[in-house]
């Protein structure tokens, strides 16, 4: 991946030069932006950073670390890796990839979409397999990040939308369901589900949430899930319909594993006698799992302040990846008080300006390029 933005830096520091601009090395993304690249460069720098992004998304068959990684981490632990640090791979992908290089990202969606379909499924299949908890979540989140890559490189709109709606609605639910396993694991100090049953009768409170999560997980209608999958199903539909085919099928599996999970923990009558006296969760837990469930159905139930957010970033990337270059300049740029700088303003699609070396300009020159508006006081 450190390959790939040095080529992408000497990339702009020979445009630059042939241009003769100013500033001839630079690692901003609307410098970079305006560097041409061939498409075989593009393919090279497009596999350099896929490398390094599959690895932190983790796609198949890069995903092996992460199960490993959340049964030995603490909650917290799993927690912010769920909820934040693998999107940074997806992030990758749509900050970088798509933008900076338009055309590899063409050339590769073929591979993208089978790794992503095959993640989703074969995900699925090991959550499945599981008798580990913590475990089961960590390969059904393999499974829910191949939706993310799949909307992303279905290339159109919807997908985009559906896989950026998507990362915020992992980040809720999977983190989520991560919490709910770490509140068990602190009263019974064990993650094996043979060591549960029958559960929600002496932990009713508990129960609803893990419903509740569960259900967002499982992209349940009324959930932050449904509005993310479904986007990505849609989209994916467009680009070709087997690809939402074989997905569904990882739905389907995924409400399987989940709702058998949920059946073996929760339901039944309690057989194990280390069972019987564990306490619901307090009020701080309480808390934590109330601010999850108002996520969970305001995102369920009106998306839109959060799919509006994101627009302008959206169509400019679908724009870069059609073919259609927006204009790059400062005044388009906007500073969010965060210091990041906004593409939202960058829609307009009309020809780059025609960079003239001589600084001798004939006046007719001047009266073509730079329009006079007159004032009340020239007037």
């Amino acid at each position: 991946m450190l390959v790939g933005f040095v080529i992408l830096y000497l990339n702009y520091h020979d445009y630059a030069l042939a241009q003769n601009l100013s500033q001839t090395y630079s690692f901003s993304i609307l410098d970079l932006l305006k560097a041409p690249m061939s498409e075989s460069k593009q393919n090279i720098v497009f596999l350099l950073l896929f490398f390094g992004f599959a690895f932190k998304v983790p796609m198949f068959p890069f995903h092996t670390w992460l199960p490993d990684a959340h049964v030995e981490a603490p909650t917290a632990g799993s927690v912010l890796l769920a909820g934040v640090l693998l999107k940074m791979g997806t992030y990758g992908f749509v900050r970088f990839s798509l933008p900076l290089l338009p055309e590899a990202s063409i050339n590769f969606v073929p591979m993208m979409t089978i790794l992503s379909v095959i993640g989703i499924v074969y995900g699925a299949l090991l959550a499945l397999a599981q008798d580990d908890i913590k475990k089961l979540i960590a390969y059904s989140s393999i499974s829910h990040l191949g939706f993310v890559v799949l909307g992303i490189f279905a290339l159109n709109r919807t997908g985009i939308q559906g896989g950026m709606i998507q990362m915020l609605n992992h980040g809720i639910s999977t983190a989520g369901l991560f919490l709910v396993v770490g509140f068990l694991y602190e009263r019974r100090h064990t993650r094996a589900i043979s060591e549960y049953g029958g559960l929600g009768r002496r932990l009713p409170i508990f129960a609803a949430f893990y419903m509740i999560i569960s259900l967002s997980s499982m992209a349940f209608p009324g959930t932050n899930g449904f509005v993310g999958e479904l986007l990505i199903l849609v989209g994916a539909a467009q680009l070709d319909w087997r690809l939402t085919v074989t997905a569904i099928v990882g739905v389907l599996l995924g409400a399987a594993y989940l709702l058998w999970l949920y059946q073996r923990v929760m339901m039944g009558q309690i057989t194990n006698p280390k069972n019987e006296k564990i306490p619901d969760l307090d009020r701080r837990e309480i808390g934590i799992c109330v601010a999850l469930a108002v996520m969970i159905f305001w995102v369920g139930v009106y998306p839109m302040p959060f799919l509006k957010a994101m627009d302008g970033s959206i169509d400019f990337v679908a724009q870069r990846v059609a073919g259609s270059v927006p204009v790059i300049t400062e005044p388009a740029v906007e500073v969010t008080p965060a210091g990041l700088q906004s593409f939202d303003a960058l829609e307009e699609e009309i020809p780059l300006p025609t960079r003239v070396d001589s600084p001798e300009m004939t006046p007719s020159v001047h009266a073509e390029e730079i329009p006079v508006t007159q004032t009340e006081g020239t007037r």
